[in-house]
């Protein structure tokens, strides 16, 4: 009689790893029955005839990360039983924080990792801490919720605080002086400072249309003039930021909320906020908290999130350097010269004297801009938001490819952001961005061409669309 193989003791407590992928986190990237895809327009599995430039929102997983994802999984299940699950979760969780530290060059002993589901949960994680240990009211202030993530405000609304944000951009789309930023950061701390509240800033590097604000220079300057009473939260959740930039957030003793999605390409809800000792200990923030509630979902996806950041960090700084300028100056001529598209400006990725040698997190990476269309009497008409979201969804579909773009291309760009208004009308920006797979792709023998040449693609099929 032929045997029937039994599965592991742990196998009920783990379901399929596509399962995993888009478990432990919100609605957000449950997945719709319809259509298979979570609100971000991803899939939980590889998607590899997706021409994906849109990893200021979010990308679909590769196959390698899903592989590597995907042993984990496999490895747990042969050591599973039903006593160990959780002694399981928190080594692995342990793995991941060490190899995620070694990939920024940073001591593990100086630095807590408290791991969370996504970058809005970070940021909530920091809020809340300091609500509880500050004995003062809390004055949080932020950058506009549209140039960071949808939600932040509200996961900033803790106990004892109030929620003060500053506008990035003009009316019409341009970005604020950086100086009148600062301008206004600064009377807004001395102000709050002033009457007896806490300070927690949140700059952002870099923002959804990939701005930073408020300058390094202004946020390193209030924190040493203030000791003591205000803290920095670096919102780094869209990790264009190379390891160097992230240790001198951290020797000025900034936390900092970063995600292993995003540029580095990972699944999407796959979270950390980093916080200096010192901080840590002040906030009473311990990542071994977290390790009581065993995330598998969260674990499988920063498992995906560390295959990609290891093969991006084997690529030689010179060719990352040469790869991000060939792409900027390719994506940023097309968008110039059609007049079917308007780039929205966004200013040097410079840091001042906060970072002096600049590496290639200051090459421009998430390309924002406006539609055009020509009406019945030659002028040049802004297409509204409306218009504009009805495209964004349209771009994954092969049926909607126009006539003149190859036939059934399937592109993904990040998500429409608002940005003031245009002849009248209320616009938003699509945004075309290069991750650090794409990076590594080159790196390992793709044609540089190749790459310029899909995401001129999907510029077609924008245009054809609008």
């Amino acid at each position: 009689m032929k045997l029937v193989e039994q599965p592991p003791a742990g196998a009920a407590a783990l379901p399929p790893t596509t399962q995993l992928l888009v478990a432990g986190g919100d609605a957000r990237i449950s997945l719709d029955t319809a259509s298979g895809l979570n609100k971000y327009g991803c899939r939980a599995y590889p998607d590899p005839t997706l021409l994906s430039f849109g990893s200021s929102t979010a990308s679909v997983i590769s196959v390698q990360a899903h592989a590597t994802a995907d042993a984990l999984r496999e490895r747990l299940l042969m050591q599973a039983r039903p006593d160990n699950l959780p002694a399981l979760y928190q080594s692995e969780l342990v793995r991941i924080r060490r190899e995620l530290l070694e990939s920024f060059g940073m001591n593990a002993a100086d630095v807590e990792v408290v791991f969370a589901a996504s970058g809005t949960d970070a940021h909530a994680t920091a809020a809340r801490a300091l609500s509880h240990r500050c004995e003062r009211p809390l004055t949080i202030l932020m950058v506009d919720e549209r140039e960071t993530g949808n939600g932040v405000t509200s996961a900033l609304q803790v106990r004892n605080a109030v929620v003060q944000s500053v506008g990035l951009r003009l009316e019409e789309g341009e970005p604020r002086p950086l100086a009148e930023i600062d301008a206004e950061i600064g009377a807004r701390v001395e102000a709050a400072i002033a009457s007896g509240h806490h300070v927690l800033l949140v700059m952002v590097d870099q923002s959804k249309t990939g701005l930073i604000a408020p300058g390094p220079d202004c946020v390193v300057e209030l924190h040493r003039r203030y000791p003591g009473q205000m803290d920095v939260l670096v919102d780094a959740c869209q990790m264009r930021l190379a390891p160097a930039t992230l240790r001198a957030y951290f020797r000025q003793g900034f936390m900092i909320a970063l995600t292993g999605s995003k540029f580095i390409g990972g699944p999407s809800f796959s979270a950390a906020l980093l916080l200096p000792g010192e901080v840590a200990l002040r906030l009473h923030l311990s990542g071994n908290e977290q390790m009581a509630a065993a995330n598998f979902g969260l674990l499988l996806r920063w498992e995906a999130a560390l295959t990609e950041l290891r093969r991006f960090r084997a690529v030689p700084e010179n060719s990352v350097t040469a790869t991000l300028q060939s792409f900027a100056c390719a994506v940023r001529d097309r968008l110039q010269h059609d007049t079917r598209f308007e780039p929205l400006p966004v200013p040097p990725l410079a840091r001042g004297t906060f970072r002096s040698v600049q590496g290639w997190d200051a090459i421009q990476t998430i390309f924002p801009f406006l539609l055009y269309r020509t009406d019945a009497a030659g002028r040049r008409m802004p297409l509204d938001s409306r218009e504009v979201q009805h495209i964004y969804q349209r771009l994954p579909e092969a049926a909607f490819t126009p006539a003149d773009v190859a036939p059934g291309l399937r592109c993904q760009l990040g998500q429409p952001v608002a940005c003031g208004t245009r002849q009248g009308v209320e616009v938003s920006a699509l945004r075309l961005c290069i991750s650090a797979r794409q990076v590594v792709e080159v790196a390992r023998g793709r044609p540089l061409d190749e790459l310029i040449a899909e995401a001129m693609a999907a510029l077609d099929k924008v245009a054809g669309l609008a």
